[in-house]
C-alpha cells in the first residue's frame, strides 16, 4: 500500500553539505557521506541529494561522489545536479541510485525526460521545479526559476509541472524557494493545487521546521512525499548543527495522525 514518504534533502555545495535561506547563504553543516551513514542507522525513507553548483555551473554531474554516495547509502537515494542527458541518468543509474532528478535542462527540454525515461524507466525520472512567488507590488501568482533561482521562467509552473509529467516524470518535486530554510511551514495551499493537477507521485521541499509541519502537509495532501533539510540538519531554535531523523514509531504514529487511521 502506498504511504507518505518522509525525505531528508541534502545540497552539496563544493564537495559539503550545506543549508541555504531562500537560496542563499549557504550554510556549511558537515560531510555528505557521514550524513548518509546517521540517515541509514535512523532508516530514512529515502534520501535527496542535489548538487546546486553543477547546473549553474554548466558542470556534468560528481560521479566520484555519486558513486561514494550509493556505496554508502542503504536506502532508495535521488540524485540531481548537472544532468543532461540521457547517457548521465543511466550512468548514475547503474552505479545503484534509484531516481535521477533534473531541473533546469528538463524545463528548458523537456523531451529529456522522455529520452531518459527510456532509458532508465520511468519510475527513475523525477523533475524539480523551484517555485516562488512573483516579484513587484502589482504581482500576483506564482514564477518558475532555474539556477538557484538566479532566472525566472516564463512558463506557469502548474502548466510546467503538467508537461513534465506528460514528456515522462515519474515523481514531480516541488520546492518552495520563499519558505527554503525558514522553518515555518509548506506553503499548504499552492501545495494542494499541484497535488490536484498530477498524476504521478509528488513530493514538497521547503518551510518545513517541525514534525507537526510534517503532519500538516500530509493530513491536507495525503499519500505525498514530505521533504526537508533544514528539518533534519538543525536542532532548536540556535539552530545547532545535528542530523537527525524521526524514530520510527515517531513516523507511524505522525502518518496515522495525519491520515486519521485508527488502532
Amino acid at each position: 500500500m502506498l504511504r507518505p514518504r518522509i525525505i531528508p534533502c541534502l545540497l552539496v555545495h563544493q564537495g559539503g553539505l550545506v543549508k541555504t535561506q531562500r537560496f542563499k547563504d549557504p550554510k556549511y553543516v558537515g560531510d555528505p557521506i557521514n550524513a548518509v551513514k546517521i540517515f541509514n542507522e535512523k532508516e530514512a525513507d529515502e534520501l535527496m541529494v542535489l548538487d546546486i553548483d553543477a547546473a549553474v555551473n554548466g558542470t556534468a554531474p560528481d560521479f566520484t561522489m555519486i558513486a561514494k554516495l550509493a556505496a554508502e547509502c542503504r536506502m532508495p537515494l535521488c540524485y540531481g545536479g548537472g544532468v543532461t542527458s540521457a547517457e548521465q541518468a543511466s550512468r548514475i543509474i547503474d552505479m545503484g541510485v534509484e531516481k535521477v532528478a533534473v531541473s533546469s535542462a528538463a524545463i528548458r527540454n523537456p523531451t529529456l525526460l522522455t529520452e531518459i525515461a527510456a532509458a532508465v524507466g520511468r519510475q527513475s525520472v523525477v523533475a524539480v521545479l523551484d517555485v516562488r512567488q512573483k516579484k513587484g507590488f502589482f504581482a500576483k501568482g506564482y514564477e518558475l526559476c532555474i539556477h538557484n533561482a538566479t532566472q525566472a521562467v516564463k512558463s506557469d509552473p502548474l502548466d510546467m509541472a503538467k508537461q513534465l509529467q506528460e514528456a515522462g516524470a515519474g515523481e514531480i518535486v516541488i520546492n518552495f524557494v520563499d519558505q527554503d530554510g525558514l522553518m515555518q511551514g509548506y506553503d499548504l495551499e499552492y501545495a494542494a493545487e499541484f497535488k490536484r493537477v498530477l498524476k504521478v507521485p509528488v513530493t514538497f521541499l521547503g518551510g518545513a521546521g517541525s514534525l507537526d509541519h510534517l503532519q500538516q502537509l500530509i493530513s491536507k495532501l495525503g499519500i505525498v512525499g514530505a521533504a526537508a533539510g533544514s528539518l533534519f540538519v538543525f536542532k532548536g531554535k540556535y539552530r545547532a548543527v545535528l542530523i537527525n531523523y524521526p524514530s520510527p514509531e515517531q513516523k507511524i504514529q505522525l502518518c496515522r495522525d495525519a491520515l486519521n487511521i485508527k488502532g
